[in-house]
């Protein structure tokens, strides 16, 4: 599976971007997706996650009621909304495919096999 990250940009705080991750060919549906992102001098952390079904989502408490996760398996995409962004939302934000199923997964990035490329996100205050 590759997967290809885009829509990042430059943004003042308070507005929204919507982040895209096409993959390259099925079987996208067996895969749970998520968000990850770094910022300079930071380690890797998780933002979201989404169910294979799309069913179950998890954010980090930094972006909860602010992002949304969502996936159209038809389309073999997976998107983050991003509203209401913050200057601490500046970073290099990765999506990737697990195939597993937990929160305790699908919140560690050594839980994911495989990872786009990353789109950069930065906000200006």
């Amino acid at each position: 599976v590759q997967l290809q990250a885009s829509g990042g940009g430059l943004v003042q705080a308070g507005d929204s971007l919507r982040l895209s991750c096409a993959t390259s060919r099925r079987p996208f549906g067996s895969y749970a997706m998520g968000w990850f992102r770094q910022a300079p001098g930071k380690e890797r952390e998780f933002v979201a996650a989404i169910s294979q079904n799309g069913g179950t989502t998890y954010y980090s408490d930094s972006v909860k009621g602010r992002f949304t996760i969502s996936r159209d398996n038809a389309k073999i995409t997976a998107y983050l909304q991003m509203n209401s962004l913050k200057a601490e939302d500046t970073a290099v934000y990765y999506c990737a495919a697990s195939p597993y199923y937990s929160y305790s997964d699908l919140t560690s990035n050594i839980k994911y096999d495989y990872w786009g490329q990353g789109t950069q996100v930065t906000v200006s205050s």
